[in-house]
């Protein structure tokens, strides 16, 4: 989920009880859709399903708040056609399991086409009309360690504080590391994949080279740029890149160039990087000498 993440680490799978998979996965809560699912929704339509979802809380006797998060909370410049429903049940102590066994308060508002539970807190969700929903449940004792970007209250019982939609806990920064540990990160991911690559570990080497140290670069851009006014998602710092850094966008695609081309896209990364920092001759040699498409790695790593 964006702007928000779980208190709890996410695990492989879950076992939801029976009511969720009678009343969600089973009878006429669950639509065949007549037509193909929408893939887009007007704005107006995302803010009136998650004004109906507040009404559906409010019915229930131990539900105390919803909160929208990110292009549904405190960004709703952001928020499109091609956004979903994040989003925070808030409950009272003891019941956040009874809201989790049954999502009635979501499917008596419209059929539901799907939805698995991704977190021990929460769920994806998709309707049938096309809108997608990312949630949590959580008790209100278990909002002072939550961590999430500030929302807004959508509802809220008598007596909730409105500071509930900030949160005590700050999300992780993304740019508060040192430009000699990005620059090191960035450069060991490169060679690291490398000699996985040479090894015919291509999907490994693709992710060290092509998703890891890319995080790297887009970090020390992010130190760097004047571009301030644009909103960083601090969980994902690739959402909005293209908007926020427009000077490393054109550039992605050299530094990416799929499964086959691990070594190009090392290449590309490692000259972008020499064009504005200055690096230690030693692993540039190394990593240029490992980019040779034939060249055998002289070396070998462990796992």
């Amino acid at each position: 989920m964006s702007d928000c993440a779980s208190p709890t680490t996410p695990q492989g799978e879950f076992n939801l009880s029976e009511r969720i998979r009678v009343d969600i996965l089973t009878n006429s809560h669950v639509a065949e859709p007549a037509q193909s699912i929408q893939t887009v929704n007007h704005p107006e339509t995302l803010l009136d399903r998650l004004s109906a979802i507040g009404q559906s809380l409010s019915l229930r006797p131990r539900a105390r708040a919803l909160l929208g998060l990110g292009s549904v909370g405190q960004a709703r410049d952001r928020l499109d056609a091609y956004s979903d429903l994040d989003f925070f049940a808030v409950v009272q102590a003891g019941s956040k399991q009874s809201f989790l066994n049954d999502l009635s308060w979501l499917s008596d508002i419209a059929p539901v086409a799907y939805c698995f539970q991704n977190t021990p807190d929460g769920f994806k969700l998709l309707y049938a009309d096309g809108i997608f929903c990312e949630f949590a449940v959580f008790e209100e004792p278990e909002m002072d360690t939550a961590v999430y970007t500030p929302g807004s209250i959508v509802w809220k019982a008598e007596g909730v504080d409105p500071a509930i939609a900030i949160p005590k806990v700050s999300p992780p920064a993304l740019n508060d590391k040192e430009t000699d540990w990005l620059i090191g990160e960035a450069l060991t991911n490169l060679y690291v994949g490398l000699m996985r690559d040479h090894r015919g570990e291509h999907l490994s080497a693709m992710r060290f080279i092509q998703s890891f140290a890319v995080d790297r670069v887009i970090n020390l851009f992010d130190q760097s740029s004047a571009n301030t006014d644009k909103e960083q998602d601090p969980f994902n710092p690739e959402r909005r890149l293209e908007q926020r850094l427009p000077e490393l966008g054109p550039l992605l695609p050299d530094m990416m160039q799929g499964y086959l081309n691990n070594r190009p896209s090392a290449l590309a990364i490692l000259s972008l990087l020499n064009q504005h920092f200055s690096l230690p001759e030693g692993m540039v040699r190394e990593i240029k000498t490992l980019c040779r498409p034939d060249t055998a790695s002289p070396h070998f790593v462990t796992d």
